[in-house]
């Protein structure tokens, strides 16, 4: 368990978090996030959404720099330098939607017609939708939001404050756009650089994670014979492939379950979902298929490696193969990303959580299993020490209809964010009015 260590925050720097949270405007975030939702931007075709947040990030008085990947896609990278001698700290979001926002979305994604799902921003009262106004777009919105108010209350700062966004931050695989997502533009956007001592990362869920999983993704196929529909049950050499599917199904979503309750570690639970099944053709329904595919995402907590979680699936399938003799199987892992953490005694850990607690007026819970992957498993890895923040979510009471489930995750209550923003101004300040040796950054 995580405890919160003490550090004075002190009058001083109390009086430049007040001013600074005074400044928090939730009508001007608004308007910023209805103005990036209004911006298609999905996986691997982020320009026009980057520019635009590039040159708004001008505005309040960043040097701002967008750094193209290709002529459809790049990311964002601003600066604001302090006087020197303090810690680099990046605030990051991604900035690509999950969905494509047109018709490749159906029926996939479920019924037509939900305002989060529409690549378009609307609002009604305090809330904006649109698809991603929540995730991720929300979270940039405040973001800025947050610098923009900390550079407005003329806080001396120390240290330099970054923001950070980058393209192919959604768990995606685009292979038209250069194999976009799985934090391809965070690698680019650290290569170009974002040099940065420590990170927070804002994302669903009102805790502070200091660790997030990575993925796996598999799929496993059961072997038939190419078949015709007027062949009778029971012809030698007619073997279904669907069928002995239907029996694998249950088994897998049982092993995945285990998986989870197995591989928990840290705060970390490992959930998989069994994403979808493929086999023959709309366009031939006479022929059944010699193919049925099960494809499906498994997390992967920080400690376990992507081959380990290999080697467990291999064993489930020669399990399954000894037990049904007569169903042939094949498999492949075809993607991995690995988790990531920071010790939970880390500076900018331990300072998300007392900004946290400041806000909320209690000590910070042990947080809920966090099955969820993003970036900041990325940047981790590539050796930023990265706190994770976020507010409650979904937001409830939305006076439009949403889409169940995940949806476009495209409905965002503005007053939802603002307590989340105060918790990332108090780490800021707690941290750019710091210098190195205070932050213990200098070496001996």
């Amino acid at each position: 368990m995580t405890i919160t260590i003490p550090v004075p925050f002190g009058e001083e720097r109390q009086r430049w978090l007040d001013a600074t949270v005074a400044r928090l405007d939730p009508a001007r975030l608004q308007r910023l996030l209805f103005g990036l939702t209004d911006i298609h931007s999905p996986t691997g075709a982020t320009r026009a959404a980057s520019e635009f947040m590039a040159s708004t990030l001008r505005t309040i008085g960043m040097d701002a720099r967008y750094l193209p990947m290709n002529d459809r896609s790049g990311n964002v990278l601003a600066e604001r330098r302090g006087s020197g001698g303090g810690a680099a700290v990046m605030l990051y979001a991604p900035i690509d939607t999950h969905l494509e926002g047109n018709e490749d979305d159906q029926p996939w994604v479920g019924p037509p017609g939900f305002v989060d799902l529409a690549p378009r921003a609307q609002a009604s009262g305090d809330w904006v939708y649109g698809l991603g106004a929540s995730n991720p777009k929300g979270m940039i919105a405040t973001l800025v939001e947050v610098a923009t108010a900390l550079i407005e209350a003329e806080v001396p700062l120390v240290g330099d404050l970054l923001v950070g966004l980058a393209d192919g931050g959604m768990p995606v695989n685009i292979a038209a756009r250069d194999n976009a997502g799985m934090s391809s533009g965070v690698h680019h956007l650290l290569a170009r650089g974002a040099a940065a001592d420590f990170a927070i990362i804002m994302k669903p869920w009102n805790f502070v994670y200091h660790e997030e999983p990575g993925m796996g993704w598999f799929k496993l196929r059961v072997l038939g014979s190419y078949g015709y529909a007027g062949v009778p049950r029971g012809t030698p050499g007619f073997r279904s492939s669907i069928l002995p599917a239907a029996r694998i199904i249950p088994e897998l979503e049982q092993w995945l379950i285990d998986y989870a309750d197995r591989n928990m570690s840290g705060v970390v639970k490992p959930h998989g979902w069994i994403a979808g099944i493929r086999s023959g053709s709309v366009e031939r329904p006479s022929f059944p298929s010699a193919v049925t595919e099960i494809f499906f995402d498994v997390r992967i907590n920080p400690r376990t490696s992507p081959a380990e979680v290999k080697a467990q699936f291999a064993r489930f399938v020669a399990d399954c193969r000894a037990r049904h003799p007569d169903i042939e199987l094949e498999w492949e892992m075809y993607g991995s990303v690995p988790g990531g953490t920071t010790d939970p005694d880390n500076w900018i850990i331990q300072s998300a959580r007392r900004g946290w607690e400041a806000v909320e007026g209690r000590p910070h819970p042990e947080p809920d299993p966090l099955g969820g992957q993003t970036d900041g498993a990325a940047l981790r890895r590539f050796g930023v020490p990265t706190a994770r923040i976020g507010w409650p979510w979904p937001a409830a009471g939305s006076p439009e209809p949403v889409a169940e489930g995940l949806g476009g995750m495209g409905a965002t209550f503005i007053p939802d964010l603002m307590p989340c923003a105060r918790k990332i101004a108090y780490a800021l300040i707690d941290t750019l009015t710091r210098t190195r040796a205070e932050l213990g950054l200098t070496k001996q």
